[in-house]
């Protein structure tokens, strides 16, 4: 078992740490302007963008459990209906994102309490990296059905591929061109599509055989869409609550000010570093959980989340060890502004704290997405995010150790509703 998700573990682990590289790069490109209001303008952006593209997120997700389940039960037909299936949802998608790019400008900059320097410099790169659309969702259903073949090679080289691009383009824009926040925007369309051709020419590669399965009928079929849309209506649900919480907890931070809200964006970069790290481990229980539960063999399955889980925690100790002892050398890596930095340093114990806290969380998603259970996702969620609001309105006196209180409370209790019903709901 251990070889399993090993396997299926060291690729995902060595591709999701590409992508915090990229968000670490930008970060300090634009940490080294003249301005923290690059450093926040950026994440501002970011956040307006995770709300549209992680609300599509669940195509990765759901097309991933669908998609592991049919590999176990060696169902070659279904598996290429579930890829059919995940792209009619891609095209429509990108249809309505484009058509109504105007409406979601006017809504998020309305809602969002940026500085007018931060708002100027995020609507720069929203008109920018808006066209991104097609590739960027149509890459979650990809990556989702790789993973679901128990390949995890392809994402490895697609995500490195993608992020190796979208680094040198952005160095190549902003230092060379001169370009800012703009040139951030316009590396991340150009990476994003030179990675959806490169996922076509990977499928081709390997998997042609399964063009001859794909069947318009089969794929339109109302009972299977109607599947595989609620599987997904509830992993939009559960997304687009975590994606609130995140884009509340930033909005929050730019209340504080420009360099309270660069110093968040930047700690926020070490959680993602963690966060992607462990999510190797979670990516492999999707497979191997979702390939179990197919092949309805109990027995390995209850082992590789018990597995995977471990390996999970012991990583997550990993990064907690890093950033309690070595945390401020890293904040330099972000920024070579002195008052950002110091204004940083009081925060830096949530920093040790998080990775552990935060770990089983992460595991659970994998896992409950290889079970397809999507509805205790969705509800998990939305209870975890009412506990985060509560949470915020609570402990608000004590300022931004307040809010990173809350979302300390926000990981815990996502965790630990996730393994009551694991046990009470999902196992009996």
């Amino acid at each position: 078992m251990n070889k399993q998700i090993l396997r299926l573990a060291i690729p995902n682990i060595i591709s999701n740490l590409s992508v915090p590289l990229l968000s670490t790069v930008d970060t300090a490109l634009m940490g080294r302007q003249e301005s923290a209001a690059y450093i926040g303008a950026v994440g501002l952006g970011a956040i307006i963008f995770n709300f549209i593209y992680w609300s599509f997120g669940f195509l990765r997700m759901g097309t991933t459990g669908l998609a592991a389940q049919a590999y176990g039960n060696n169902d070659h037909q279904e598996l290429s209906n579930i890829l059919g299936r995940a792209f009619i949802v891609v095209a429509g998608g990108a249809v309505l994102i484009w058509a109504l790019q105007v409406p979601i400008a006017w809504a998020s900059f309305g809602l969002l309490d940026g500085s007018a320097e931060v708002e100027s410099l995020a609507r720069e790169y929203y008109d920018i990296r808006i066209w991104a659309a097609p590739a960027t969702i149509g890459l979650y259903a990809m990556m989702g059905w790789f993973f679901g073949m128990q390949n995890a090679i392809y994402p490895m080289i697609l995500t490195i591929l993608i992020n190796i691009v979208n680094v040198v383009a952005n160095l190549y824009l902003v230092n060379h061109l001169g370009m800012k926040a703009d040139g951030v925007a316009l590396g991340t369309v150009i990476a994003q599509y030179v990675g959806i051709f490169a996922a076509f020419g990977l499928f081709y590669y390997k998997y042609r055989d399964y063009i001859k399965f794909f069947n318009r009928k089969k794929i339109l079929e109302l009972e299977a869409i109607k599947r595989f849309m609620s599987l997904n209506a509830n992993i939009f649900i559960r997304t687009f609550c975590l994606i609130f919480v995140l884009a509340f907890f930033t909005n929050q931070s730019a209340k504080q000010g420009d360099v309270l809200l660069a110093v968040n964006m930047i700690l926020m970069q070490l959680i993602n570093w963690m966060a992607y790290g462990v999510d190797g481990f979670a990516f492999a229980s999707e497979s191997l959980v979702g390939k179990y539960a197919g092949a309805k063999d109990m027995a390995n399955l209850k082992k590789a989340v018990r597995y995977s889980f471990a390996w999970g925690m012991v990583l997550a100790l990993g990064f907690s060890v890093a950033y309690f002892f070595g945390g401020e050398p890293l904040l330099w890596l972000f920024t070579d502004q002195e008052n950002i930095v110091a204004a940083a340093l009081p925060f830096l114990a949530w920093m040790g704290l998080i990775p552990l806290l935060a770990t089983p969380s992460y595991m659970w998603d994998g896992i409950y997405i290889g079970m397809t259970a999507s509805r205790e996702m969705r509800d998990s969620m939305l209870l975890a995010m009412i506990i985060f609001l509560i949470s915020f309105f609570a402990f608000r006196f004590m300022g931004n150790n307040g809010l990173w209180l809350a979302l300390v409370i926000f990981l815990v209790a996502r965790g630990g509703i996730q393994w009551l019903w694991w046990h009470r709901r999902i196992m009996n």
